[in-house]
């Protein structure tokens, strides 16, 4: 990259306003840049060191960062912005965002530094300290504001992602008639609850086929080089990093998988990866698409009669109502919310969790794709490998950090209460009034891996008990005064005391057992 120096950039060089943008920020309409000027206004991006080595992540989550912001920085020199863009190759390169935005404060001088809130609460903190002047602007990415969450959360004994969804849909009008939501309900999530059955989910069509990028492959070498230790690889690299083909993934998604997304949006099968469901969260997460256009998308199929109520009313909740409601949770209790731990879980995560070598066919098929592609799908997560570690007793901070390294869409403002609360029930039912817990039953119903597993979901002891049967009555045992209380759990401990003493001490043995093997 060319660097032009001081004694020739002329009257450029006095900045007005130096406005820092993330990695995680991709968004050249955000309200950081409303009013600016090409000759006194200036972009800072830094690929910074410490951002890729905090935690140990995906080579193709590092992929994706560098090359979709190499790209942002690229088109806002098209479009007459200036930009300091440190890359990491660079000699002499920052090692920090701190220590990037302190060098250019005092080298430019800018009148004002400026950053959109940033989706990290480290990150802000960082930034705040490098330079105390800082003007931090609310994302206009959201369809809602951490103050619109804490607002009506305020003076509420209850508040749940169903009472923020249904105040969303009335605000923006979407899938409702009048005061009415469309179809009489406002939520059809029972009808999205069928597996694929004996014959699988039939043909469905690719994702779009990767842009021959320049970019992406030097980036792809860079990472390789540098970051050797980092999981998975770069190879198969297939995520949109630019705006146009981000648009390209949601009209691909929108006319191929949304029409049966959400009959079977929580099914599982065994060796396919993205069945009908819309992978449009990193490019969401990277603001490469804005929520409004997704959601809109969507709602235009449905009223065009391409998609049913079912499929376009779930895939609106997750973004208007599970997305929004988790940005809320995460920057109203934070930073105290990275700290609980509700169920006081301590165990370390299992090895194989890196690796996929596991005799569980659910776990070797959902974490091997993980390595492979940085992906899974929400059940995936929430009901194969989140419900496993919350089983086991995984530390909640622990388990964070590794969905934190292994998935491509995991920045922390999503993944914290995703995985400390909605997963590992570690917020003490913020995200979820109940944990999401089961046996091995609910897996062998939702999915094909069972089949072929050499264990016996239906089994809680013996040689061929299936190790999350084991680990939930386990769990239910554990547990049983603390969610006593908790009315949506009365059914699952009605069952737990059905059984004999003996029974519940055996089980208590084959879990202690099961983790000195799987440590």
């Amino acid at each position: 990259m060319t660097q032009t120096s001081s004694k020739t950039r002329g009257r450029r060089d006095a900045i007005r306003r130096l406005i820092v943008v993330l990695g995680d920020q991709l968004d050249a309409e955000a309200a950081v840049f409303d009013g600016f000027d090409p000759e006194r206004d200036a972009i800072l991006m830094t690929e910074a060191v410490q951002e890729a080595t905090y935690l140990r992540q995906h080579k193709k989550k590092l992929v994706l960062f560098f090359a979709a912001m190499r790209h942002f920085a690229e088109a806002q020199r098209a479009a007459g912005r200036r930009v300091l863009y440190r890359r990491l190759d660079d000699a002499g390169a920052p090692e920090t965002l701190a220590e990037s935005l302190r060098r250019a404060v005092r080298d430019e001088r800018p009148e004002e530094i400026v950053v959109t809130r940033p989706g990290d609460h480290r990150v802000l903190e960082a930034l705040r300290a490098a330079a105390p002047t800082l003007r931090v602007v609310e994302d206009s990415h959201f369809l809602s504001t951490p103050g619109d969450w804490a607002e009506m959360r305020a003076g509420r004994r209850r508040f749940i992602l169903e009472d923020y969804y249904r105040a969303l849909r009335r605000r923006t009008g979407w899938l409702m008639d009048g005061d009415e939501p469309v179809g009489g309900a406002w939520n059809f999530d029972k009808d999205n609850r069928k597996s694929f059955g004996p014959a699988g989910p039939g043909l469905i069509p690719d994702r779009p086929a990767p842009a021959d990028d320049p970019v992406v492959r030097e980036v792809g070498r860079m990472v390789t080089a540098r970051f050797p230790e980092a999981p998975g690889s770069v190879d198969g690299f297939a995520e949109p990093v630019t705006r146009a083909e981000a648009l390209r993934h949601l009209a691909d998604f929108v006319e191929h998988r949304l029409p049966r997304f959400g009959d079977h949006q929580d099914a599982i099968a065994t060796g396919r990866s993205t069945l009908f469901h819309a992978r449009l969260s990193t490019a969401l997460n990277l603001k490469l698409l804005n929520p409004r256009e997704v959601c809109e998308a969507a709602l235009d199929a449905f009223a065009e009669g391409h998609a049913p109520l079912n499929a376009v009313e779930g895939f609106v909740r997750q973004i208007l109502g599970w997305r929004e409601f988790t940005r809320g949770v995460y920057w109203t209790l934070m930073p105290e919310y990275a700290e609980r731990n509700a169920l006081d879980a301590r165990a370390p995560i299992p090895p194989f969790f890196w690796t996929g070598e596991t005799e569980m066919a659910c776990l070797a098929d959902g974490v091997g794709q993980l390595v492979r592609e940085g992906y899974a799908h929400h059940i995936q997560r929430l009901m194969v490998m989140g419900l496993f570690l919350m089983l086991w007793g995984a530390d909640p901070k622990r388990a964070h950090d590794w969905h934190m390294e292994m998935y491509l869409d995991a920045v922390d403002w999503v993944s914290l209460p995703n995985m400390l609360g909605m997963s590992q029930h570690a917020d003490g039912g913020v995200m979820g009034t109940k944990p999401y817990c089961a046996s091995g039953a609910y897996i062998d119903r939702m999915s094909d891996c069972c089949r072929g597993c050499r264990y016996d979901p239906k089994q809680a002891t013996g040689p061929d008990a299936c190790p999350f049967t084991t680990l939930y009555w386990d769990f239910l045992d554990r547990h049983e005064t603390r969610f006593s209380g908790n009315m949506r759990m009365k059914m699952q401990l009605a069952n737990l005391r059905r059984k004999q003493p003996e029974e519940r001490k055996a089980v208590a043995r084959a879990a202690d057992r099961l983790r000195e093997r799987l440590a």
